[in-house]
């Protein structure tokens, strides 16, 4: 008679989940311009945006929040939690990064002052910075310790992180393991989801810049 052979059966390591969500478009007067620092407000159609995020989350299992302090992205998240979602936890280096003199300014007027190609902004960050703000390596030393208290406190778990179009570039950057300015590769929207799964021996990108106020009214 053949002898019958159990496996035993093996738990799966558990899959932490980040939803990296970009604010909604912001109020009309900073638009196309590097806002950084500049404590802007939402406008109508950003305000809109975010609604329709948040019923979108709705249907989402988050277990954490995560958040920048700044006013656009408070104002985003803030349909969220009228659902009864977690309480946040607010993280002062999730900020957006410090364009120094470029902020306030339109994409023409850093060209035509700081003589360099406006789509190479995340090269001129990455290697020196903007004049009085940030360079790459400041902005990394801020950004990664919010992301590996993050991780460690959230193991197995999905939690989401409302902050910045820069923001959102260096957190890729950090998990991909890719040089901040091929970050420049991906689109990351108003109001748009990015989700990565960390796998124990690979990390995975499942969404990139789903944008529920569009895709889904599609």
């Amino acid at each position: 008679m053949a002898k019958i052979i159990r496996l035993k059966k093996t738990s799966r390591p558990p899959v932490t989940r980040l939803l990296l969500i970009r604010h909604g478009e912001v109020e009309q007067r900073y638009q196309k311009k590097f806002g950084g620092r500049i404590d802007m407000d939402l406008s109508p159609l950003g305000r809109r945006q975010a609604r329709i995020l948040a019923q979108y989350l709705r249907g989402k299992t988050i277990d954490a929040i995560y958040t920048s302090p700044m006013q656009r992205v408070l104002q985003t998240l803030a349909p969220t939690l009228k659902q009864g979602r977690l309480k946040p936890t607010v993280m002062p280096g999730l900020r957006e990064v410090d364009f120094g003199d470029w902020s306030g300014l339109g994409l023409l007027t850093v060209r035509d002052r700081f003589h360099f190609p406006v789509h190479e902004w995340l090269e001129q960050i990455e290697q020196t910075g903007a004049p009085h703000g940030e360079n790459g390596k400041m902005f990394r030393a801020r950004v990664e310790p919010c992301l590996r208290e993050i991780i460690a406190g959230n193991r197995g778990r999905t939690v989401a992180l409302f902050c910045h179009g820069g923001v959102i570039r260096m957190l890729l950057s950090i998990l991909l393991e890719l040089p901040l300015p091929k970050t420049n590769s991906f689109e990351v929207e108003y109001a748009s989801l990015t989700q990565v799964a960390l796998h124990p021996y690979l990390t995975e990108v499942e969404l990139l810049n789903f944008t529920p106020w569009r895709d889904l009214a599609a």
